[in-house]
């Protein structure tokens, strides 16, 4: 568990290379955790990659170690698929017909959509992650994933590609997924075909990035939805409140409240590795580390980030208070 320290104030601009590059060597030789295996190809990925990156939201880049390795998405890619509905949808239909609550248990629980009859079952779990990419726009399951491998594009600056290994090894031990949509459809609370939207859903926890990739992604949500490395506007700003709003209370598995608690910005993990964490008109950060602890969360990322956020000093509650 991550404990928030403040009793030693940090330097008021300590630099963003300096901050990661501190984390970095204090960090890199840590061996706790494992990579996840539940998914057979991600049990391969190699333990010790490990990447950082902040971009800020004037377009500077800052990294350190494994920037040319890539893994698997997984859940980050649920905060950019919501994003795309929010701006398809509006916040709203979001509110409505997914829910924005956090559902109290696990990621993958079945039992939450029973309990509530497929409400209340936010998008940044598995239930309303698939929820989520059934709402994208598109006639049919290749428009819908070609709009969210788009949406993805436009966030990182950069066409990303689909882990084609990590796709089939997913898609082929899917069921728990499949059950899930086919719940929610039979509540009213799925608006695509279940199979064709669980297969979507798995492609986009597929794509691949780095460490740079990520934290663009997250720049972009910090900088109001206008992707800071290549100017374009990829969603607007009321989207980006919104998608940031949910990411706080949701985006850290089982562990979302000890994030909130510790680090105080909107983050999410994904099972491959990596965690961003968006720090609002400031900059994005990513972190890739494949092992994980025993909720699914990269031991290395949530460190690191913790160490660099508290570095600069920008956690938005911790206030110097002013004198009179």
């Amino acid at each position: 568990m991550l404990v928030p320290l403040f009793e030693a104030k940090a330097q008021k601009e300590p630099g963003y290379q300096a901050a990661i590059d501190h984390a970095y060597t204090k960090y890199k030789d840590l061996k706790e955790g494992k990579n996840a295996d539940y998914i057979k190809e991600l049990a391969t990925v190699d333990s010790n990659i490990y990447g950082i990156a902040i971009v800020t939201v004037d377009g500077k880049v800052y990294t350190k170690g494994n920037l040319d390795e890539r893994v698997s998405i997984q859940s980050i890619s649920k905060v950019f698929t919501l994003a795309r509905v929010i701006e398809e949808s509006g916040p709203r239909a979001l509110a409505e017909k997914i829910g924005v609550d956090a559902t109290g248990l696990r990621f993958n629980s079945i039992v939450a959509i029973e309990l509530q009859k497929g409400k209340e079952i936010n998008p940044l779990v598995n239930p309303g992650a698939i929820a989520a990419v059934s709402m994208v726009k598109g006639n049919d399951s290749v428009a819908k994933w070609k709009n969210i491998l788009d949406t993805h594009n436009a966030f990182a600056g950069t066409k990303l590609k689909l882990n084609m290994p990590v796709y089939i090894s997913e898609a082929g031990d899917n069921l728990r997924n499949q059950a899930i949509a086919h719940l929610l459809y039979a509540y009213g609370r799925l608006y695509f075909d279940p199979v064709q939207s669980t297969d979507v859903y798995t492609k986009q926890c597929a794509i691949n990035v780095n460490a740079k990739d990520l934290a663009v992604m997250a720049s972009t949500l910090a900088n109001g939805g206008i992707n800071p490395v290549t100017g374009e506007k990829v969603v607007s700003p009321e989207t980006c409140a919104f998608t940031m709003g949910i990411m706080s209370t949701a985006g850290l598995y089982d562990d979302s409240g000890q994030w909130l608690y510790a680090v105080g910005l909107p983050g999410k993990s994904g099972v491959g590795g990596g965690i961003i964490a968006v720090c609002p008109g400031k900059f994005g950060i990513a972190v890739i580390s494949p092992p994980l602890n025993e909720v699914g969360n990269s031991v290395k990322a949530q460190k690191t980030i913790f160490d660099i956020v508290k570095e600069l000093d920008v956690n938005p509650y911790h206030v110097t208070p002013k004198k009179k």
